[in-house]
C-alpha cells in the first residue's frame, strides 16, 4: 500500500510540474508577438538600408 501512496504523490507532482510548464509554453506564445514585432521592425530597417530605399518615416529623420 505504501509504494501505491507514493506512486500517487509522484503521479500528482508530475501533473502540477506539466500544469506549469503548459501555463509557461502559453505565456511565452501570447507574448511573442510583442518582442517579434520589434524584431521584424529591425530587420524591415536593416534590409532598406541594404538596398537603399528609404521609408516614409525616415525621409524627414534623414534630411534633417
Amino acid at each position: 500500500m505504501f509504494d501505491y501512496e507514493l506512486h500517487q504523490l509522484r503521479t500528482a507532482e508530475l501533473a502540477a510540474q506539466a500544469a506549469h510548464h503548459r501555463l509557461v509554453r502559453e505565456a511565452r506564445k501570447a507574448a511573442k508577438p510583442r518582442w517579434a514585432l520589434g524584431r521584424e521592425e529591425a530587420e524591415a530597417r536593416l534590409a532598406a538600408d541594404r538596398t537603399g530605399a528609404v521609408r516614409e518615416a525616415d525621409r524627414f529623420t534623414r534630411a534633417a
